[in-house]
């Protein structure tokens, strides 16, 4: 038989920036959406309401909440910014200038600031806080620490501590952090804690494995932002490395040396 939920209009979308409409009323059921940063809507379906149980005949809830999926699921890939409920029926014209002030408001991603390694650089990040100085990101048994790493240390250590730059894999502006001595290994977080995982190819992994640069907070070096948890920072604690949000719930997300703690020396490669 048919099935209700495809659609033979809906296309691939890759905007770093999405407005996405969905609207209905009684067996009519429209999406449109485009590019948050240029240009226009495009109608994606305009038609009758999908058959399928809770979409026809329409069924209304008590609420509903904005930024997760129709089943109520959260595993959409990205970050939800903002949105709206209305009542009745838009017309296209009045979405269409609601697309013309998204595009004006200018959504953008910061340029890379200055220090950021291009993509294909082998480069070890040392810590700044002042008890670890000497300590470098590393993998170890697959979870990302911090080890003291020294001329004088193993060509194993030196390799585990040594990561290629790649243009981001959910983001080509941020960067994704290859493992040097584990080719198609990344660095990635899961569960808020880093680990060195082998790329499974999917959206969540490109997620967890792509950071993006900022100054460093304690004005040395770069801070790196999650790509899917924008407020949590790379972060070391207790010399395990973590993404950590200052002064959230967690232990690894102590107010204590924060700023030291989130802020990486990009130093040259140690293998």
């Amino acid at each position: 038989g048919v099935n209700p939920g495809y659609n033979a209009g809906n296309p691939t979308v890759s905007h770093r920036y999405l407005t996405a409409i969905v609207k209905g009323e009684p067996n009519h059921w429209s999406i449109r959406a485009g590019n948050a940063q240029s240009g226009n809507l495009s109608t994606y379906y305009n038609g009758a309401r999908p058959n399928a149980a809770g979409y026809n005949p329409m069924k209304k809830e008590g609420a509903i909440i904005l930024g997760i999926g129709g089943d109520n699921s959260n595993s959409s890939a990205g970050t939800f910014y903002e949105g709206v409920m209305t009542s009745g029926y838009p017309t296209d014209a009045t979405e269409n200038a609601v697309q013309a002030s998204i595009v004006a408001a200018g959504y953008t991603t910061a340029a890379r600031p200055s220090g950021t390694p291009a993509a294909g650089t082998s480069i070890s990040l040392r810590a700044t806080t002042a008890c670890c100085t000497g300590r470098y990101v590393r993998h170890q048994n697959d979870q990302a620490v911090t080890s003291l790493i020294t001329s004088a240390s193993s060509s194993l250590d030196k390799n585990d501590a040594t990561w290629i730059v790649r243009n981001g894999l959910a983001y080509s502006a941020c960067v994704s952090f290859e493992s040097k001595n584990y080719p198609g290994s990344y660095l990635r977080h899961s569960n808020y804690q880093l680990y060195r995982n082998a790329n499974d190819g999917s959206a969540l992994f490109a997620n967890d494995a792509t950071f993006c640069p900022q100054p460093g907070l304690n004005g040395q070096g770069l801070s790196w932002a999650s790509f899917n948890f924008p407020n949590r920072l790379l972060r070391h604690y207790n010399n395990i490395v973590y993404i950590g949000s200052e002064g959230g719930s967690n232990t690894f997300d102590s107010a204590t040396s924060w700023a030291d703690d989130v802020s990486w020396v990009v130093a040259s490669p140690w293998a």
